[in-house]
This record gives structure tokens, C-alpha cells and sequence, in this order.
């Protein structure tokens, strides 16, 4: 063997070795998560790849990616403290609503629209349903307009979206109208109001 050859194979052998003695001399030993209510402290962990045997040095935002992934996860932030320390700050999504997927299953609904998976605790969210085209992003920001009025459902049809609150009911076939004219809800409590790009007529 060449010795430059040898030279080169000894310096991989000993940045090797140090890479190993550097993984194991400085192993992550304490973990603060915070800013979790749906998820727990393990999940967090597990989510930002830190249930296994990890190196302080070698730990970055490859292995904390997985934090992103999780549609409860709206963002976090990763924190590395020497020699041996790790803090995750989530913030997490929150349920809007509640409705069925395509599937029939019941999941949540963030005020971004994502969809999250069911977690008990959340039953009493505003429910939306419907048939025809999906219309969940209009059922979010009609129920973000009407959110002081306290909505229970929202129900769309390819004619129109109906909401239901505390104060009574409004339905409208065009969005644009029924975000304009919605306020009027509070004028005739207990009624069933249509908006019309014209006007407004009470039942």
C-alpha cells in the first residue's frame, strides 16, 4: 500500500473514531418539551427522533424534521444546550371543528383548514356536513365570520351554505353575500335569515 494511501485510510480511521467517541462522549441526557396539550411529552419526542440513542453533536433539524410531518405540529422550535441538553417548543394546531371524512371517519378541523386526526375531548366542536363538491374551506371561513354568535353546524350543499347558531339560522347560496351580510343574524334572533346578493329576507 502507497503511503498516501495508508495516510488517508488512517486519517478516515481516526476522524471515525473520533466521530464515535465524540457520538457517545456527549449523548443527549435530558429533553424539555413544551407547548404540548394534544400531544404527549413522548410523542413530542419520538416526532423530533429522540426515543434513541442520539449524540448531542450530531443531532440537528434532519432528525427533528419529523416534528413537521405530524399535522398536529404547526411549528416548533429546536433548541440545543451544551453539553447535553435538548428543548422543543411546539405549537400545535388548533380544533375548529369537527366532521367526517370521505371514509366516515370522524377527524378535526384546524382554523387553517388542515385536518387532524380525532382526539377525544372535542366533541363539542361546531360540526360540519354536507354533500356534493367539498366546501370545507368556506364552512371554515363562514364559521370564523359567524364565531361571536356561537355556530353549532355548518351544512353546505352545491346550492348553498346553511349555519346554525345560538342566535339562529342563516343560509346563504352565495359565500361572498352570506360573509357581507351575515352580522344581521344579531337583528332578528331566533329566525332563519337567507342572504341574497339583493338582500336579506326572514322567515
Amino acid at each position: 500500500m502507497r503511503p498516501w494511501v495508508w495516510w488517508t485510510s488512517g486519517g478516515l480511521a481516526l476522524l471515525l473514531v473520533g466521530g464515535l467517541a465524540s457520538w457517545f462522549a456527549l449523548p443527549i441526557r435530558q429533553v424539555a418539551v413544551t407547548g404540548n396539550q394534544v400531544l404527549t411529552e413522548a410523542e413530542v419526542k419520538t416526532l423530533a427522533g429522540l426515543r434513541g440513542g442520539v449524540g448531542w453533536l450530531y443531532y440537528g433539524r434532519g432528525q427533528a424534521r419529523g416534528l413537521l410531518k405530524n399535522p398536529w405540529v404547526q411549528s416548533a422550535v429546536v433548541t440545543r444546550q451544551f453539553p447535553d441538553s435538548v428543548s422543543l417548543q411546539v405549537t400545535e394546531r388548533r380544533p375548529f371543528l369537527q366532521m367526517r371524512n370521505r371514509q366516515g371517519q370522524a377527524v378535526l378541523v384546524a382554523q387553517d383548514g388542515r385536518l387532524l386526526p380525532w382526539k377525544k375531548g372535542f366533541e363539542k366542536l361546531p360540526v360540519v356536513s354536507g354533500w356534493g363538491p367539498e366546501r370545507l374551506n368556506d364552512a371554515v371561513l363562514v364559521a370564523h365570520a359567524l364565531s361571536r354568535y356561537t355556530v353549532q353546524s355548518v351544512g353546505y350543499t352545491p346550492s348553498g351554505l346553511t349555519v346554525k347558531t345560538a342566535a339562529g339560522t342563516v343560509w346563504s347560496g352565495d359565500l361572498k353575500s352570506l360573509l357581507k351580510y351575515a352580522g344581521s343574524i344579531s337583528m332578528y334572533p331566533n329566525q332563519k335569515i337567507n342572504v341574497y346578493p339583493w338582500g336579506v329576507s326572514v322567515q
